[in-house]
């Protein structure tokens, strides 16, 4: 077996990193609903496109949907069709699909410009960063732009490494894939590859290269066949989609977050990134900590070895995502999804060094021992927590509460064995392994805690309507699209109408899904109404009878 491996070196890797892969992102992901509010509405959206047949104009509820391209809703459509079945698992296979992409992507680039070794370190660190973890497995657009983008840049990246005859190739599907983010979510599907292009290219003095026309006409041709015809059809057909899509979800949304409610302080993609890159943060802190001290003059010269001159580009690609995106007025976390592979590439660079030529050994040999024994210590604290927490918060969160205590033993004891006894390799596979048992056998563990604060009542009562052929009136709490999804139509009412103070004027099949909350206010004349379920968050109520 092992002369088999040596002998088939690269083919027992990529089949190991396949099954690795497997395991974080496509594992469990249709054992568990639909998450509000996103999740299920661009699910829904979808679907209704696959059942409708018109593929150019978004639509939500029966209304125009005219915040984003379609890119998204073409390939969910396109999923359905593949296996048959509109479902969990068939709404999140694209997006599972798409992490996988980019994890390879990332392995035979980092094995082409660097190492074997680089490669499949960079795109297990990648592949195991939580955030991007846990929005592998969830049905949003932003992964499409993520790998989108992550392929574009790193099609530009290949122009600084292939031979002179090959990089117009490069450059051809730089465009292309930017095109390609373009559709999958406007405008930062141009502005994060041409931007990172841009700055790149004057740092590595090759802008000369990059204005070739054989490099930018092609080019240009590509992004415009893929990008323009859309937008053409859906402004002829749509008299009011310019001011919908461009000037309210592009420019305002970048500018002003006033409307969409989504303002947030500059730093916040700081503090996202630093959880979204657990485990690998504490080493990348300690490392640029480091660096920082012994730091007298930065030099801005491009380096020559070609691991060096990856890391510069990709410091640069992250640099620019974070600028960028924290520009931006309205802020959401799913948005720094970009910046993900290209840190990976960083903590790819600095744990190879460590592993190969014991490079960092100190920083990363304190920082882990303080990750370990972190975690370690909220393991052991986790499993006391009955006697500290209040009851209530107990009882929701003991269903994970031997789950998380089981893989913060099994991952963290053995990684301070290894950090003792200087297995780099080990340590690095422990904390891989870590956020590979969360994401593979925690996730419907997670969601289904989550679904108990309110989310489980919507299905519930949204099923029962649909089940007794029943009238759902939603009141007083916006929009919750997994009733959409897994009951039917719903008719949203806010404070402001009628039906609220009488419903006698609604059918008699009607039935009216309110807050608990509300009706301890006292804001609706109970006395009209009648209790069919009541859930955690939320009742169901009907009208009573004269």
């Amino acid at each position: 077996m092992l002369e088999f491996a040596k002998k088939h070196k690269d083919k027992c890797t990529i089949l190991g990193l396949f099954i690795v892969f497997y395991f974080i992102f496509f594992h469990n992901i249709g054992s568990y609903p639909l998450m509000d509010i996103d999740e299920t509405r661009y699910v829904l959206m979808s679907r209704d496109m696959f059942h409708s047949g018109d593929y150019l104009t978004l639509y939500l509820n029966g209304e125009y949907f005219f915040e984003k391209p379609p890119l998204y809703f073409w390939i969910e459509c396109l999923s359905f069709r593949l296996f048959g079945v509109i479902n969990e698992f068939s709404a999140r296979f694209p997006a599972a699909f798409c992490a996988m992409l980019m994890s390879f992507l990332l392995y035979f680039t980092g094995k082409k410009i660097v190492s074997r070794s680089y490669g499949i370190i960079t795109s297990l660190a990648f592949a195991t960063c939580l955030e991007f973890t846990i929005l592998s497995k969830y049905a949003i657009l932003d992964i499409f732009l993520c790998t989108f983008v992550c392929f574009s840049v790193f099609s530009y990246f290949m122009t600084l490494f292939v031979e002179e005859k090959n990089k117009k190739y490069c450059w051809w599907l730089f465009y292309a894939f930017s095109g390609l983010a373009v559709m999958a979510k406007g405008i930062p599907g141009a502005a994060i590859p041409f931007g990172t292009a841009f700055f790149a290219s004057l740092y590595t003095r090759t802008i000369k290269d990059a204005l070739k026309p054989v490099n930018i006409l092609p080019g240009a041709l590509f992004f415009g066949i893929i990008t323009i015809p859309w937008h053409i059809i859906m402004l002829k057909m749509h008299p009011n989609f310019y001011h919908e899509y461009i000037i309210k979800h592009h420019l305002q949304r970048f500018v002003n977050s006033k409307e969409l409610g989504r303002k947030q302080p500059w730093y916040f993609f700081i503090i996202t990134v630093i959880w979204g890159l657990v485990p690998w943060i504490a080493s990348l802190f300690a490392v640029l900590a480091a660096k920082i001290k012994k730091l007298k003059a930065p030099s801005l010269k491009f380096p020559e070895n070609n691991a060096e001159k990856l890391l510069a580009l990709n410091i640069t690609a992250s640099v620019l995502i974070m600028l960028f995106f924290s520009a931006s007025s309205t802020k959401l976390i799913t948005y720094i999804l970009p910046i993900y592979p290209f840190a990976a590439g960083i903590a790819g660079y600095i744990w190879t060094k460590y592993i190969n030529e014991n490079q960092y050994a100190k920083e990363i040999e304190i920082s882990s021992y303080i990750f370990s024994i972190g975690c370690l210590i909220c393991g052991f604290a986790a499993i006391f927590m009955k006697f500290y927490l209040p009851a209530v918060i107990y009882a929701d969160i003991k269903s994970i509460q031997w789950f998380s205590i089981g893989a913060i033993m099994v991952t963290q004891i053995p990684a301070l064995y290894f950090l003792l006894k200087k297995n780099k390799r080990a340590l690095f596979g422990c904390y891989a392994l870590f956020i590979l048992i969360l994401s593979a056998f925690g996730t419907p563990r997670f969601y289904a805690l989550d679904y108990k604060f309110g989310q489980n009542d919507l299905m519930d009562f949204a099923r029962y309507a649909k089940e007794n052929r029943l009238k759902l009136y939603a009141m007083n709490m916006g929009r919750r699209f997994s009733l959409n999804y897994y009951g039917g139509e719903v008719i949203y009412l806010d404070n402001t109408d009628e039906m609220k103070l009488n419903p006698q004027k609604a059918e008699r099949n009607a039935v009216f899904l309110v807050k608990i909350k509300d009706l301890d206010k006292g804001i609706l004349a109970t006395d009209r109404f009648e209790q069919l379920k009541q859930g955690r968050k939320y009742a169901l109520l009907k009208r009573k009878e004269n």
